[in-house]
C-alpha cells in the first residue's frame, strides 16, 4: 500500500471513530423540524492518482478538481487571479490566487452580495457564464467581464483594485451576445471581444465574434465601433460551429486572438488568430487546433476529453502556460464531476502558441515550474489528486467550497459548537427557486462522503439528509422523513423532474444518525449507521446517469447536498 493510501486510510479510520464516539454520546437538544449537520467528511479514491504518485518535482492536473468550468486567468506582478462560471451557484464567480500557477488558495467569490447577483428564479444551468479576469496596468484596476443570465443584467463588467478586497456592483454593458472579454492595449485603449449571432445564420451553431472598443472612463463600449472579426470559426466553408470564449492578447507587436470552437463537448477545441489589430483582419494559423482531444481513440486509458475554453499567462519562469476546461469521465463515459480547471504548459517560442501535449492524450501530473514547492491541501492551498476534506461547521465563517444554488447561504444556515443547523424552506429540490441546501461539489470519480445527522421530523412533509445533485430535474435525496409516527429513510431518484422512491427503511435509532453516499464510478450507493460503526445500504447499488451532463444535460457538475425541507414528497413504502 502506497503513503497516499495510507495516509487516506488512517483519516478514514480516524474520521469514522469521531463518528462512532459522537454517535455513542447524549443526544443534543434538537429543535423537532430543524436538523444540525456535523462531522462532514469526503474522501476521495481515483486510481489514477494511486496509479500516478507525484514526484517531489510534479503537480497534478486538474488544479481545480470538480465543476470549476471556463476558467480565466491574469497576473499583476508576482500575483495570479483565476475565475471560473457559476451559472446558478450563489454566490458566484470563485476566485482563487496563486504566486507560481501550482498552489491555489480560494480568497472568495466575486459576486458575493445580492447586488451583484440574481440567479433566485433561473435553471441551474443558466445564471453566470464564462467570466474573463483581466489587470489594466494603465490604471492599476482589476476587472472581471461575464454574461448573467439573470437578473435582468445580460453582459456586466465588474472591478476592484485589490481582487482580496471585494469588487464594485455590476455595470450593464450595452451589447448582446455571450462571453465577453476585455483586452487592455499598452496605448490605454481597450477593447471588448464577444461571441455573438451572426447578421444571417448558415447553419445550426453559425456565430460570429465582434469586437467593440472600449471607453475606460465610461465603462461602456463606444458605440457604433462594433465589428465581426471572426465568421463561423477557422474555415466558414466546413461549417465550424459554436465560435466562443474569445480571448485578445499582444506579443511582439502583433495581436492574437484565442477562441474555443466545436462546442462544449466531444468537438471542443482551441484555436488562435493573428492580426496587426485588436480590429483585425485576423488570420487563422496554418495548425489548428492547438489543443483538443477530440480526435483521440475514444477508448483511452485514464481518458480526458472535452478540452478548450482556454486562457494564457505568462508564468513565473517567463515560460507561457494555459488553464482551459475538459472532463473525466467516469468508467460508463458519464460526466458526473463536470467541467474542471487543468493547465499545461504552452510553447510560445514560434509565432503562435501551442499547448504543449495539448493534442496528446492528456496526463494526470506535469512538472511544476523552476523553484516551486508542492503545497495544494496543505497551509490553506486547494487540495487536488486524492484527498480526505472534513467540516465540523463550528466555526464563524464556512469554507468558501460551500455554496448555495440560486439563494444565498446566509440565508438558511447557523453554525455553532453543534455543528451546521438548517433552517428548512417550504419548497423540495426540485424547484427553481432557492432551497435551504448547502452544497459541496463532487470532485472525483470513485469517493466517499459521511455527515452526522440530529433531527427529529414533525409529519411526512420534513425530510432533512442527503441529495447528490445535477439539477432540479436530475437528483437522488437520501434522507429521513415519517411514515405515520414511524421515522424512515426514504431514497427518491429524480429524472426529468419525475420521481420515484426506490427505498425506505424504518430506522428506531435516528438522534444522531449516519449518512453516507458512495460512488464507484457510475454506480452510487447510500447508507446509514445508528451506531458510527456499521453502515446498512438503502435502495442497493444505483446508477449516477442522472448526476451526468450525459444524461441530464446543462453545464455543471454533480453536488453533494446537506438538504432540509418542509415540503418533501418523498413518501415512504
Amino acid at each position: 500500500m502506497n503513503t497516499m493510501k495510507k495516509t487516506l486510510s488512517l483519516l478514514t479510520w480516524g474520521t469514522l471513530s469521531l463518528l462512532a464516539c459522537s454517535c455513542a454520546s447524549n443526544q443534543m437538544e434538537v429543535t423537532p423540524g430543524t436538523p444540525v449537520f456535523s462531522n462532514f467528511t469526503y474522501t476521495g479514491q481515483d486510481a489514477v492518482y494511486e496509479q500516478n504518485p507525484l514526484a517531489s518535482d510534479e503537480f497534478y492536473t486538474p488544479i481545480l478538481q470538480g465543476c470549476y468550468p471556463d476558467p480565466s486567468i491574469c497576473k499583476k506582478g508576482n500575483d495570479y487571479y483565476l475565475v471560473c462560471s457559476s451559472f446558478a451557484i450563489n454566490p458566484g464567480v470563485p476566485i482563487f490566487h496563486s504566486t507560481d500557477l501550482v498552489n491555489w488558495k480560494q480568497i472568495g467569490h466575486v459576486l458575493d452580495r445580492p447586488s451583484q447577483l440574481k440567479v433566485e428564479d433561473t435553471g441551474i444551468s443558466a445564471g453566470v457564464y464564462a467570466p474573463t479576469i483581466r489587470y489594466n496596468p494603465n490604471n492599476d484596476t482589476f476587472y472581471m467581464i461575464t454574461t448573467q443570465f439573470a437578473g435582468g443584467f445580460g453582459n456586466i463588467i465588474v472591478k476592484t483594485k485589490d481582487p482580496m478586497q471585494g469588487w464594485s456592483d455590476p455595470i450593464k454593458l450595452n451589447f448582446e451576445g455571450i462571453d465577453p472579454s476585455i483586452f487592455f492595449d499598452d496605448n490605454g485603449k481597450a477593447y471588448v471581444v464577444h461571441n455573438d449571432a451572426p447578421e444571417k445564420a448558415l447553419y445550426e451553431g453559425h456565430r460570429v465574434i465582434k469586437v467593440w472598443e472600449y471607453d475606460v472612463e465610461k465603462d461602456q463600449i463606444v458605440p457604433g465601433t462594433d465589428k465581426v472579426i471572426v465568421n463561423g470559426g477557422v474555415d466558414l466553408s466546413k461549417k465550424p460551429i459554436w465560435i466562443e470564449a474569445p480571448h485578445l492578447y499582444k506579443k511582439d507587436g502583433k495581436y492574437y486572438l484565442m477562441c474555443a470552437e466545436g462546442g462544449t463537448g466531444g468537438m471542443h477545441s482551441e484555436v488562435i488568430f493573428i492580426g496587426n489589430s485588436p480590429k483585425g483582419p485576423f488570420t487563422p494559423a496554418p495548425e489548428n487546433p492547438i489543443l483538443s482531444q477530440r480526435h483521440l481513440n475514444a477508448d483511452r486509458p485514464d481518458k480526458v476529453d472535452w478540452a478548450g475554453h482556454a486562457d494564457l499567462v505568462e508564468g513565473p519562469d517567463g515560460k507561457y502556460y494555459g488553464v482551459f476546461l475538459a472532463i473525466r469521465p467516469n468508467n460508463a463515459n458519464q460526466v458526473n464531476t463536470g467541467r474542471e480547471t487543468f493547465i499545461l504548459p504552452v510553447d510560445w517560442s514560434s509565432t503562435f502558441p501551442v499547448f504543449e501535449g495539448g493534442m496528446e492524450p492528456l496526463k494526470a501530473k506535469l512538472k511544476m515550474p523552476a523553484g516551486v514547492t508542492n503545497q495544494t491541501g496543505q497551509n490553506g492551498f486547494f487540495p487536488n489528486g486524492n484527498f480526505t476534506y472534513t467540516e465540523d461547521f463550528t466555526s464563524d465563517t464556512l469554507d468558501y467550497r460551500w455554496v448555495g444554488i440560486r439563494g444565498a447561504r446566509e440565508k438558511f444556515i447557523s453554525t455553532s459548537p453543534n455543528g451546521l443547523t438548517i433552517n428548512p424552506y417550504d419548497v423540495n429540490i426540485k424547484v427553481v427557486q432557492p432551497t435551504s441546501t448547502l452544497f459541496y461539489r463532487q470532485q472525483h470519480l470513485n469517493f466517499t462522503a459521511t455527515t452526522t445527522l440530529n433531527y427529529i421530523p414533525r409529519s411526512e412533509t420534513d425530510l432533512a439528509g442527503i441529495t447528490c445533485y445535477q439539477s432540479e430535474a436530475f437528483n437522488y435525496v437520501f434522507g429521513v422523513t415519517k411514515k405515520g409516527e414511524e421515522d424512515v429513510l426514504v431514497l427518491q431518484r429524480t429524472e426529468k423532474g419525475n420521481s420515484t422512491v426506490l427505498a425506505s427503511t424504518p430506522v428506531k435509532e435516528t438522534r444522531p444518525i449516519l449518512l453516507q453516499v458512495k460512488a464507484t464510478g457510475d454506480q452510487y450507493t447510500f447508507s446509514y449507521s445508528t451506531d458510527g460503526k456499521t453502515f446498512q445500504p438503502v435502495g442497493g447499488t444505483v446508477s449516477g446517469d442522472i448526476l451526468s451532463t450525459n444524461v441530464a444535460g446543462g453545464f455543471t457538475g454533480a453536488m453533494i447536498g446537506l438538504y432540509a425541507t418542509t415540503g418533501n414528497d418523498a413518501t415512504a413504502q
